[in-house]
């Protein structure tokens, strides 16, 4: 028989309060349009995009993270010496060690928390929400900061045509917390690699450093490949989800998927018959992608304008490089 003790957790988890944080430099397409040869009609007609966000020197993946995070904490009313593990999910953190979510928890105040950056693409965000409900059910941490965030625009090649117009920078963060009844639901999570090559960075780190090739490296897509597996695969997810939460699209309040693409978007409302009432989340028209800060960018902001209520229930769902994905339904802040 093992001697070891149970855990004693809290019984369920939820998210307590959000946060975000945007770049104060607004870039509108036609910044973009100095460099592709395109037009802001066809920029916004195939992703919605009108503007988006970059950072400043100043703002970089710790500083912005660090705001956003405050503002989390606030809202959950909770202090920094509270949180017991920082998760951070970033693709532009450029140095490999140590974690940023190191730098992150110490600027913050907490009290020595347990902190890690992950690597999940777009699908960060759900993969740490899950990771963090762990924690807090299995008892290791009382309170967990989950923050998302990016400068995507290190990673943007200016004259690619099918990309320099996606991109832009923030963070997102939540923290969560214990909960008398479920708040987060099952996640239904998971990769196809075999696929890996549709969203990636164009050649690795080593090629630039020796030479190689003389251009930074950076972000890049086969686009009509990514739609379609968005657009018929992640629908598939995104209804595994609301099955495994046990509820119906009518039952939903809010509906908060990656903002990747507003084309993406609308189809994913259309396959899942998402009823009129549900409110849908386009804070990629002012935001752009940005990657794993995406979804609580843009929860923080329908929250703020009032377009969705705290006790809402929303279905959130991540998905890009990898390809990753991961779905769950929660109860808003």
């Amino acid at each position: 028989m093992s001697k070891i003790k149970p855990s004693k957790g809290a019984p369920y988890a939820r998210i307590l309060g959000v946060g975000g944080y945007r770049p104060t430099r607004v870039v509108p397409n036609e910044v973009i349009l100095e460099t592709i040869d395109s037009s802001d009609e066809w920029i916004r007609s195939r992703s919605g995009i009108e503007t988006r966000h970059w950072a400043n020197d100043e703002e970089t993946v710790a500083a912005m993270s660090v705001e956003a995070s405050g503002k989390a904490i606030a809202d959950a009313g909770i202090t920094a010496a509270q949180i017991g593990a920082v998760v951070v999910s970033t693709v532009s953190h450029f140095k490999q060690t140590p974690a940023v979510a190191t730098e992150i928890a110490d600027k913050l105040g907490t009290d020595r928390a347990a902190a890690f950056d992950i690597s999940a693409g777009c699908a960060g965000f759900g993969y740490g929400l899950t990771l963090a409900k762990g924690m807090i059910v299995e008892g290791s941490a009382e309170y967990v900061l989950v923050i998302g965030v990016e400068r995507l625009s290190d990673l943007t090649d200016l004259e690619d045509r099918a990309t320099a117009f996606l991109f832009g920078d923030g963070a997102g963060a939540v923290v969560v917390g214990p909960a008398a009844e479920p708040g987060i639901g099952p996640t239904v999570w998971g990769s196809e690699g075999d696929k890996s090559e549709t969203i990636k960075q164009t050649v690795p780190w080593t090629d630039y450093r020796d030479g190689t090739v003389a251009k930074f490296p950076a972000i890049t897509q086969e686009g009509q490949a990514v739609f379609r597996w968005a657009v018929f695969e992640m629908a598939k997810v995104a209804q595994q989800a609301l099955d495994a939460a046990g509820i119906t699209a009518d039952d939903l309040d809010v509906f908060i998927p990656h903002q990747a693409n507003e084309r993406i978007i609308d189809s994913m409302v259309k396959t899942l018959k998402l009823p009129e009432h549900v409110t849908v989340a386009r804070d990629v028209r002012t935001t752009g992608n940005t990657s794993a800060a995406s979804i609580p960018l843009a929860m923080e902001r329908l929250l703020a304008t009032g377009e969705a209520k705290s006790g809402d229930t929303a279905l959130v769902i991540g998905f890009g490089a990898g390809l990753v994905y991961a779905a769950t339904v929660v109860t808003l802040p």
